[in-house]
């Protein structure tokens, strides 16, 4: 189906971690990479990241890069034709079916560079991240600085009292803390 070169072979690439580690940023500097080469890149993203733009992929830094906000996974495999590279940010929003376009379009040739939150505010795995990690053939976890200790962070701490699993939202709702100072904070909760 998306076949065009058959000499071109894909691979999928997650980018993983906490809030504030990195990760959009990191995947538009791989995407930027990739438009430099003159290669044909597509972005999306879930249609309920609005935080920043509805129709571009923003690092908390304000770097952007234009994108396409879809309501399912489906849509990438309809809108991600005749090119060379696809991204896509916050991948822990997606349905499940985001492993299996994942799988099909690194199949037919195309390179995936996949972001997203690998754990849950509650420190456990994220929606259809692990399996897309378990796929993929390069997986780069990026760490944020604890704000309480000053260690490498790879929890997203939620501030706000609110147990809906998903809840979009920035410095004033989450912080990224260590293993440590997160196990402080949970005590008795897990």
């Amino acid at each position: 189906m998306f076949l065009e070169n058959a000499s071109q072979k894909g691979w999928i690439e997650v980018i993983c971690g906490s809030m504030f580690s990195g990760k959009t940023e990191e995947l538009i500097r791989r995407l930027r990479r990739a438009e430099f080469a003159h290669l044909k890149v597509e972005i999306f993203k879930p249609c309920i990241d609005v935080r920043y733009s509805e129709d571009e992929v923003v690092s908390h830094n304000a770097t952007t890069i234009r994108s396409t906000p879809v309501e399912s996974s489906q849509n990438i495999l309809l809108l991600a034709s005749n090119v060379d590279v696809v991204g896509i940010d916050e991948a822990q929003f997606f349905d499940r079916g985001i492993i299996d376009v994942c799988r099909q379009l690194a199949n037919s040739g195309i390179r995936v560079i996949v972001a997203g939150l690998d754990m849950d505010y509650l420190g456990k795995p994220f929606g259809p991240m692990p399996d897309l990690m378990a796929i993929a053939e390069y997986v780069t976890k990026v760490h944020a600085i604890c704000v309480r200790c000053g260690n490498l962070a790879h929890h997203s701490h939620r501030l706000a009292a609110n147990d809906a699993l998903v809840m979009l939202g920035e410095k004033d709702t989450y912080e990224p803390i260590c293993r440590h100072c997160f196990a402080e904070l949970t005590k008795g909760e897990q």
